[in-house]
């Protein structure tokens, strides 16, 4: 019997160009994805399934890329009476600084949490983020 499909939504933060010697030309960001799966370990699958295809068609995850898996969001439906906000960001000095990140806040609870970047690794509350993919740029001919 097929499950209930339910609505996915991941967060991912991400280091591209990561083999370009000036910091400048190095990039870092975040995105998120949305699908709806009749499981999160399908959706999952999707998610990677799509970042790849995104590798080979388009520039958005260029040479040496590491792709961090941040979090992960299930709903069986969607509000209809109120807005629901999902991922509020509040930076802090400049871009290397740290930045709180807030998933659902409402009422009840903010969701917050502190996200840093150390080495080019991301963390969330002081824990190292899960490596989700990476790919490596092809060998620089002369």
């Amino acid at each position: 019997m097929k499950g209930l499909a339910m609505i996915y939504i991941g967060n991912f933060f991400l280091v591209t160009n990561q083999e370009e010697a000036q910091e400048n030309d190095r990039r870092h960001g975040e995105f998120t994805m949305i699908i709806e799966a009749d499981t999160d370990q399908a959706a999952i699958q999707k998610f990677r399934e799509r970042i790849c295809y995104y590798r080979e068609t388009s520039d958005l995850f260029q040479g040496d890329c590491s792709v961090y898996f941040v979090q992960l969001m299930e709903f069986d439906t969607l509000p209809s009476s109120e807005a629901l906000m999902l991922n509020y960001k509040s930076y802090a000095g400049d871009p290397i600084m740290p930045f709180i990140g807030c998933s659902i806040p409402n009422e009840k609870t903010d969701g917050c949490r502190i996200h840093t970047w150390n080495e080019n690794i991301p963390k969330s509350d002081g824990t190292d983020e899960q490596l989700f993919i990476q790919f490596k740029s092809e060998a620089k001919k002369d």
